[in-house]
């Protein structure tokens, strides 16, 4: 089993680490990630320009073993250019985050996280797409740093391993997606797990967005956007926002317009590690 783990945050994201490390019980893990923070990049190839190195070895101490490098480019660039053989023979399995906050609802469409698997999936490998919750944490004034402290990435990363190794026990007919998505709580204080429908809008949201006059340039005046949150609005029982909202896993498996998402019972195997994980 050829493992390709990969993420939207960049090569030196906690919890990129934190899943790649996972991973190394199931097979050969290859560590293939953007150089820097590519977050809503869904599945962009990105410029295609060239100006830099397409991709460098990458040595990082919490990876010790683990054949990694580093792109210039988002991540649907990184799987791409893995799966045409460029870092050896193709992937069976794209893992992708683990992502600082939750991607669920309108989210799916923007996410690089999603975005790699989505690219996986188009050069038949399955995929899962891996975040973890703020737990309502605001985010207005704060720096990146401030938002991800006290992330518990160990318990993304468990709930990973559970269903990677059902995944790997019992595949799918044709290549699928898990978009797994867990709140930042130590896992013994987790509600459970349950499948969840994808919800509409996310549970908060940008409501505005202003053009604010800047400084002129040799173009001419400048403008910056302003963007306003909205308050946390209400969400639907059953959906994945739902779900992490209280307290409980989200396990929702992906389709698109040309196929339906696998029915369930197809990843029987993975259900059965995640009941025996809660």
């Amino acid at each position: 089993m050829r493992i390709l783990v990969t993420n939207d945050d960049g090569i030196d994201s906690l919890g990129l680490h934190a899943l790649a490390n996972a991973m190394r019980p199931f097979g050969e893990v290859t560590v293939v990630a953007p150089a820097s923070e590519y977050s809503g990049a869904g599945a962009s190839l990105g410029t295609l320009t060239f100006d830099e190195p397409i991709a460098r070895p990458h040595e990082i101490r919490a990876l010790d073993g683990l054949t990694t490098w580093s792109v210039t480019g988002p991540p649907a660039l990184c799987v791409m250019y893995a799966q045409l053989g460029s870092f050896g023979e193709p992937f069976d399995l794209v893992v992708s985050g683990i992502n600082p906050g939750q991607n669920v609802g309108w989210s799916v469409y923007h996410s690089g996280t999603i975005g790699a698997c989505l690219t996986g999936r188009n050069r038949g490998a399955s995929g899962l797409a891996m975040s973890i919750g703020f737990n309502g944490k605001d985010v207005e004034g704060q720096t990146w740093g401030q938002i991800v402290e006290g992330m518990l990435w160990k318990t993304g990363a468990a709930v990973a391993a559970q269903i990677v190794e059902g995944m790997i026990e019992s595949p799918t007919d044709q290549p699928s997606i898990i978009n797994c998505n867990v709140p930042n709580k130590p896992l013994d204080e987790l509600a459970g797990w349950s499948i969840a429908d994808v919800g509409g809008e996310p549970p908060r949201k940008l409501t505005t967005g202003k053009l604010v006059p800047g400084d002129p340039d040799e173009f001419g005046e400048k403008f910056h956007l302003s963007m306003d949150w909205g308050k946390a609005g209400e969400v639907k029982p059953g959906t994945d926002s739902y779900l992490v909202r209280n307290n409980t896993v989200s396990v929702t498996w992906l389709g698109d317009l040309a196929e339906t998402a696998p029915d369930p019972s197809q990843h029987k195997a993975v259900s059965t590690r995640l009941d025996g994980l809660f």
